[in-house]
């Protein structure tokens, strides 16, 4: 892989004060007439085009993750997402509205799929610029390589990743990196050192002379959830504090309307559509650690977009004063964007609190014609990739290692898999390890197969495991376990179509299979033996907790397991494919394991 040119290694990013400085004001549109309605009219429409969580997924998201539940039914699912859609679909959105603002609430890159995670996030950065992203917040994902690097993705510059990459990244492979047109919000965010916020803590919008205000901010608890290398030498400080003190410094400014853009968020029901409303009937959980801060931001703000918990909602929440406060979240992975329709009172110089009624969660379908600057960009950094995707991780003993399953049900390749999700450095959070891994075998698309010389490529490991899933880590009790185990066999999984799930090593269970002849048994069923479930030979105890690791796939119940979703504590960590190939290069020479780590016994 080679570049053209390059830019310096570091940039050099002054610091803001979180409440004093001035933040930029974007541009405003072109002047002339009103961009609303006629002068001298005291109200005009602003359009604001929200989304969250995007995770650099560039192409449509694969498996589970392209879906979006459209019905009542969780199998009732539309294939959704790709920038070359999203841009599209914003673009029409925005026809018909010359006052519009397009932001976003964090996440926007980390834990991205290969084509961005393997140019250090900026394909998806140039991605944002070209569907017209004018400012985010940051997540707790932006700073996965620290804070510098978040400055660099924000004003431009090269890492000196030599001439063919370094550790399967490539930095301004396709040449020069500019950075991000659209603004990186901070507001939260200190550094130590100087008390100032490593960028800006908010953004003025201006419409022919009417603004409106956007704070940026992430969760107060990011270092809990991010490595320490990744904040060291920063301060994240409370949300509702920090958003409350930038009220006034932009009413100074003569800033009425007021929006926050926050990275933390809200739950909702299981099993809930993607235009699931607080008007239509439906409540965000009370579990939701974004209710305690909407319903401590002052007043005077009119309006949070949230995101962090990938849900989608559109929803209200009580303010200081007990008013109801619009509050959306767009889901994930660009499956979703929200549009709300606000109209500015010249009278007040403030928005009219817009209602859940003025906000809409749209799906990003793929029946629209693709954005071509978009596809263009794919395709250049699709070419690029095949340097990295063609790289050796290392060898295996043998021509494959086999997802063909023994009569328990476990892998040679299951067994594999397993044990480099529980090696995976990015999901260890708040000093929590997991001490069991569990991989659903419908997620294991193919053998691993090494090349004559007994080689394995990074692109042999990603059509083993092609789904781009996240890996999350959470706390489950020894009951819990034994409910997933035995889900394996019940509800969905039975009747003769069981899902053995992949465990790790170290993990051990033997289950009861019982025929047809068998007294009150109807059907083949199994169940799992009581006080066979055991980690290091210690049998599981069903009143204590532990830390376990799986995909979201699994996380959110797939496969027929709503034991997972009982989880509490969860934390998304990086790609299972990243993990998978880091396992397989720190342990090559590979040998394949004899399956042993599940028992099965037949009763006839």
């Amino acid at each position: 892989m080679s570049r053209t040119t390059r830019r310096i290694t570091g940039v050099a990013v002054a610091g803001f004060c979180a409440a004093a400085l001035a933040a930029p004001a974007l541009a405003a549109p072109t002047a002339g007439p009103d961009t609303g309605k006629a002068p001298g009219k005291t109200q005009f429409p602003i359009q604001i085009l929200s989304f969250n969580d995007f995770h650099g997924n560039l192409e449509p998201p694969q498996g589970s993750s392209g879906k979006i539940q459209t019905g009542p039914k969780s199998s009732d699912t539309t294939v959704v997402g790709g920038v070359e859609y999203l841009a599209t679909h914003l673009k029409e959105a925005r026809v018909g509205h010359p006052n519009t603002v397009t932001v976003a609430a964090g996440d926007m890159v980390g834990a991205s799929p290969l084509l961005s995670a393997a140019f250090h996030d900026e394909p998806t950065v140039e991605a944002l610029n070209t569907l017209g992203l004018d400012i985010t917040a940051v997540g707790n994902h932006e700073f996965d390589e620290g804070y510098k690097e978040l400055q660099r993705l924000q004003h431009g510059g090269c890492i000196d990743d030599g001439p063919d990459g370094l550790n399967n990244q490539n930095s301004c492979a396709a040449g020069t990196f500019t950075g991000a047109k659209f603004q990186y919000l901070a507001a939260n965010v200190l550094e130590k050192a100087t008390g100032k916020t490593i960028l800006p803590p908010y953004a003025i919008k201006t419409f022919n002379g009417a603004k409106v205000g956007f704070i940026g901010m992430t969760l107060k608890d990011t270092p809990s959830i991010v490595t320490a290398s990744g904040v060291a030498g920063l301060e994240f400080t409370d949300e509702v504090k920090t958003a409350n003190a930038l009220v006034p410094v932009l009413k100074a400014q003569g800033v009425n309307a007021i929006v926050v853009l926050i990275h933390q968020g809200g739950n909702v029901p299981a099993a809930t559509p993607y235009d699931f409303t607080c008007a239509g009937g439906g409540t965000l959980s009370a579990d939701s650690p974004i209710i305690p801060v909407a319903e401590g931001l002052d007043p005077a703000i009119d309006m949070i977009i949230s995101g962090h918990t990938h849900q989608p909602y559109v929803c209200s929440l009580p303010d200081p004063k007990g008013q109801p406060r619009l509050i959306t979240s767009a889901s994930s992975f660009g499956r979703l964007f929200n549009e709300t329709d606000v109209t500015y009172d010249r009278r007040t110089s403030d928005i009219v609190r817009p209602t859940t009624d003025d906000s809409r969660n749209r799906l990003v379908t793929q029946t629209v014609a693709k954005d071509p600057a978009e596809t263009a960009l794919i395709a250049t950094y699709s070419n690029l990739v095949k340097a990295i995707a063609d790289k050796v991780l290392g060898q295996i003993v043998g021509s494959s290692v086999s997802k063909g399953q023994n009569a328990a049900g476990e892998s040679p390749l299951g067994d594999l898999i397993a044990d480099a999700q529980l090696a995976d450095p990015s999901v260890v959070t708040a000093g929590k390890t997991p001490v069991v891994a569990f991989m659903n075998p419908g997620g294991i698309r193919s053998d691993l197969v090494a090349d004559a010389n007994g080689n394995v490529t990074y692109q042999s490991a990603f059509t083993v495991q092609p789904f781009n899933n996240y890996l999350v880590s959470m706390d489950i009790t020894g009951q819990g376990i034994y409910d997933l185990l035995n889900q394996q066999f019940s509800g969905a999984n039975s009747a003769g179509s069981p899902k053995v799930l992949q465990v790790s090593a170290g993990f051990t269970y033997s289950y009861t299979q019982l025929g047809k002849g068998t007294t009150n048994v109807s059907d083949d069923t199994a169940t799992v033996d009581d006080g066979s479930v055991k980690i290091n030979g210690v049998p599981v105890d069903k009143a204590a907790t532990y830390r376990i690791v799986t995909n979201n796939f699994l996380s959110d119940g797939g496969d027929g397991f709503p034991a997972f979703k009982a989880g509490t504590a969860k934390y998304f960590g990086g790609l299972d494919i990243d993990g998978f190939a880091a396992y397989l290069t720190a342990n090559s020479p590979y040998t394949p394991l004899v399956p042993s780590r599940i028992t099965r016994v037949t009763v006839p």
